[in-house]
C-alpha cells in the first residue's frame, strides 16, 4: 500500500522538547546495517565546502555545518533520519549547547532547520538525489530525502552534484516546492548567506577537477586554508617591507635634518655669531 508523500506539519508537544523527546545521545549516530564508508570524493568535496563556507553576517562560531551526518527531522517518528553529503545551518552554534562536537544533528532539539543541503550523486541514489517517483511511499515506511527536505524542513535550497557528468542541480524553495535555479555567472547566489555556490576549475588536494565551491559578492572563490596562509604570509611579508621602508624613509628625515641644522651652524659661524652650544 502506498501514500502520498504530502506531509503534515506534526502537531507541538505539550512540553518543550528538550523534556519529552530523544537528544542526539538518545539516537544512533549511525545505520549499523550500512557499515561502509564514504568514498574519497565525498571526503574531500564536503570539506572543501566546509573550510569555504564563510557567510560574512555570520560569526564562524554561530555557523554550523555537517556531512555524513544523521539529519532527524520528525518528533513523531523519532528514529528516521537523513544522510545529507553536506548542509550547514545558520544562527545556530557551532557546538552541541556551545560545549561539544555533534553526534548528529536533532531538528527538534536545536530548534533551527538546515539552510541549504547538497547531496552528490552516485551511481544507483541519482532517481532519488533528484526527487524521481518521490509521489509514492509504502505506509509507516520514511520518506525520501525529497519530501524531507522539501516539504517537512523546508530546506530553502537544495543542490545535488553528479561528479561523473559534472551536472550541477540548483533548487531553491519557491511556494513551499523546489524550483529550478538557472546558474548566473559563476553560479548561483544566495542572498541570505551572501554567498554564491558554483563549480569552480581547480587543484585541490592534488588532483584537478570541477569541485563544489563558495564564492563572495566580488565573484572571488573563498580561500581554502593554505590558501588563507599563503595570503597572511604574504600580508606579513608586504607588512614587514612597508615597516622597514618607513624606518628608512624616517632615517633620511632625520639625516637631511641634521645636515640642514649643521649648514645653519656653519652660516652662523661665518658671520660671527655662535650659538650657545658652539661656546
Amino acid at each position: 500500500m502506498y501514500q502520498s508523500d504530502v506531509y503534515s506539519k506534526p502537531s507541538y508537544e505539550p512540553l518543550p522538547p528538550q523534556q519529552t523527546l530523544p537528544t542526539m545521545y538518545d539516537l544512533p549516530s549511525e545505520d549499523p546495517e550500512e557499515p561502509g564508508l564514504p568514498d574519497e570524493f565525498h571526503l574531500l568535496q564536503p570539506e572543501l565546502l566546509r573550510s569555504t563556507f564563510s557567510p560574512p553576517s555570520y560569526a564562524e562560531d554561530n555557523v554550523f555545518t555537517g556531512s555524513d551526518l544523521n539529519l532527524y527531522y520528525d518528533s513523531k517518528h523519532t528514529q528516521w533520519y537523513k544522510r545529507p553529503d553536506w548542509f550547514a545551518v545558520l544562527g545556530v552554534s557551532r557546538f552541541y549547547e556551545q560545549t561539544e562536537l555533534r553526534l548528529s544533528y536533532v531538528t527538534w532539539y536545536e530548534g533551527t532547520y538546515p539552510f541549504v543541503v547538497i547531496e552528490l550523486i552516485s551511481p544507483g541514489t541519482e532517481n532519488e538525489d533528484l526527487g524521481r517517483n518521490r509521489n509514492l511511499r509504502e505506509v509507516n515506511q520514511p520518506p525520501n530525502k525529497w519530501t524531507v527536505y522539501e516539504q517537512i524542513l523546508r530546506i530553502p535550497y537544495y543542490f545535488a552534484y553528479n561528479r561523473y557528468t559534472n551536472e550541477f542541480h540548483c533548487f531553491g524553495l519557491v511556494m513551499n516546492r523546489y524550483q529550478p535555479i538557472s546558474i548566473n555567472g559563476l553560479g548561483v547566489w544566495l542572498e541570505e548567506a551572501e554567498l554564491g555556490l558554483g563549480l569552480w576549475e581547480g587543484e585541490y588536494q592534488g588532483l584537478t577537477r570541477q569541485w563544489l565551491r563558495w564564492y563572495d559578492k566580488e565573484n572571488n572563490w573563498l580561500p581554502m586554508p593554505e590558501e588563507r596562509e599563503k595570503q597572511r604570509a604574504e600580508q606579513e611579508k608586504q607588512r614587514a617591507e612597508q615597516e622597514k621602508q618607513r624606518a628608512e624613509q624616517e632615517k633620511q628625515r632625520a639625516d637631511s635634518a641634521e645636515l640642514e641644522v649643521a649648514k645653519l651652524r656653519q652660516l652662523l659661524l661665518e658671520q660671527g655669531i655662535s650659538l650657545p652650544n658652539d661656546q
